[in-house]
């Protein structure tokens, strides 16, 4: 992402906290030279994935159902 100084003073709060939340780089324009602010680390993806509630039925059902009829041979 690149912006100008006005722009990030602007909404500096908001640019660093995207910059945390996302691990990208920010690029800052002054006086034709560019400076960065990047994040320590990138964040893992994994953990800002939304949990979803996919189960329907207690896991411990699914375990014992009997196929059995369901077999042909």
């Amino acid at each position: 992402m690149q912006l100008t100084a006005s722009s990030l003073r602007q909404n500096i709060y908001k640019v660093l906290d995207k910059s945390l939340e996302t691990g990208q780089t920010v690029e800052i324009v002054r006086k034709g030279k560019v400076l960065r602010i990047v994040p320590p680390e990138k964040p893992d993806k994994l953990k800002n994935l939304p949990k979803r509630n996919t189960m329907k039925c207690d896991p411990e059902k699914l375990v014992h159902i009997d196929w059995s009829s369901e077999w042909k041979i």
